[in-house]
């Protein structure tokens, strides 16, 4: 273990840390990634001058020191940084702005606080223009957190750090108009559980959507309880079903 000399004598450059960071943040967060990345986001965000004030992970990868304590490996440090991010900004500590430029895509990340907000908000409104000038020509944006993070946050609860990665490997693989009709067959049973939106979602991609559920009100055995066990995740039917 490398030793800390100390902070040095005199006058040091200080940067604000809101005191909802340790007392509702830091007991939560339980991912090494996510609050060394967390930190480092505020840290560099406390920096930026302007109403447009993001980072990108180009910006963070670039700073050799904080990414070998990432991890000594390069791959393995970007892998690391990535996630998170994820996790930041599946937890709400991030915005992201997904930006598309010369036919490439990149993510802005803002701090969730009333600034970044704010600036999210107004690029959403179309007010790009006054934030910031000059930009590049040809960009469009796009401001939202993951569509199935909302789903889940409005439907179930809060997002736990180690599901977030799920989720967006969900959304990668499903149509939206699945998973938002899984979520819904889920809030409809009073089974908010995403073990049992999961597995929904895993036995239309393997019998077809129209198998079943579409068609659940012409079954004779399509009670309020069949279609709770028709659903239920292996190993979750007592919990699920009584």
């Amino acid at each position: 273990m490398q030793s800390f000399p100390g902070f040095p004598a005199g006058k040091q450059t200080l940067i604000k840390v809101p005191n909802t960071f340790f007392t509702e943040l830091l007991p939560a967060i339980d991912d090494l990634a996510e609050l060394k990345v967390t930190l480092h986001c505020i840290w560099l965000l406390s920096h930026k001058q302007g109403d447009l004030r993001y980072t990108r992970l180009v910006e963070i990868a670039a700073d050799d020191r904080f990414m070998a304590g990432l991890d000594p490996q390069p791959a393995q440090a970007v892998a690391a940084l990535r996630r998170g991010l994820e996790l930041a900004e599946g937890r709400g500590v991030l915005l992201r702005v997904q930006v598309r430029q010369s036919g490439e895509e990149e993510a802005w990340y803002f701090l969730n606080s009333e600034h970044g907000r704010d600036a999210v908000e107004r690029i959403r409104q179309g007010d790009l223009h006054s934030l910031a000038e000059p930009l590049p020509e040809q960009i469009s944006l796009q401001a939202q957190r993951p569509h199935i993070y909302l789903l889940y946050e409005q439907n179930i609860g809060l997002i736990q750090p180690m599901l977030a990665e799920e989720l967006r490997d969900a959304e990668r693989t499903y149509p939206q108009s699945w998973l938002e009709e899984a979520f819904r067959i889920a809030v409809e049973l009073n089974v908010r559980n995403w073990k049992y939106i999961r597995t929904i979602l895993e036995r239309w991609a393997a019998e077809g959507k129209d198998h079943g559920i579409d068609q659940r009100h012409d079954a004779e055995d399509d009670s309020y309880e069949a279609l709770k066990r028709r659903y239920v995740p292996e190993g979750y039917e007592d919990i699920i079903v009584h």
